[in-house]
């Protein structure tokens, strides 16, 4: 069961992302975060995986590593390290894109199976916004993406492997389904 922990990280995830809206659209960024907590816990997510599926962004988004002393002072070691391990970047300006990911690929071989829990909660909620957003605003949609069309379809495709081979079963299936409707969009 949740605990006030998850109310308080909640209540610190909305507001350090309250003014970000998701990539391209009007969509408040909190909704991404309150996806990925919900795909973490329908897939078995404990409290911790959970809080820190609200805050996997912050990091990245919200002020790299003196946020993750944050995190890591209020919701424990645990719940940092899982942030962390979901982070691709925690430096202004953000690395080059490809290289970013293919390090962040690389690097699913090493992390812990809670840690990767999260990260692939991250990707098919995101997964499943691209498919949504494709089925409506067709190939315009990639140009809100760094990696574009093919970029993102090669990283999409990499992350759905990576994930199989690590954490196969049921909840790596949903996001290899996503990213075969994904490419049969694109």
């Amino acid at each position: 069961m949740l605990t006030d922990r998850f109310d308080k990280a909640l209540a610190y995830a909305s507001k350090l992302h309250r003014d970000q809206r998701r990539k391209g659209t009007d969509v408040p960024y909190v909704a991404h975060l309150l996806g990925v907590a919900s795909i973490a816990l329908e897939n078995g997510a404990d409290e911790d995986q959970a809080i820190a599926a609200l805050l996997h962004d912050a990091v990245e988004d919200q002020g790299g590593a003196p946020q993750l002393a944050v995190i890591r002072a209020t919701f424990g070691d645990r719940v940092a390290e899982i942030v962390d391990h979901c982070t691709d970047s925690e430096t202004e300006p953000k690395p080059p894109w490809r290289a970013r990911k293919e390090a962040y690929l690389a690097s699913l071989a090493h992390k812990p199976v809670a840690s990767l829990q999260v990260s692939l909660a991250d990707k098919t909620h995101n997964a499943r916004a691209i498919v949504a957003d494709l089925a409506v605003h067709g190939d315009a949609l990639w140009q809100r993406f760094t990696g574009g069309k093919d970029g993102s379809l090669w990283y999409y495709e990499a992350l759905a492997q990576a994930f199989r081979a690590r954490i196969p079963g049921p909840a790596t299936d949903r996001l290899a389904a996503l990213v075969d409707e994904m490419r049969r969009l694109a």
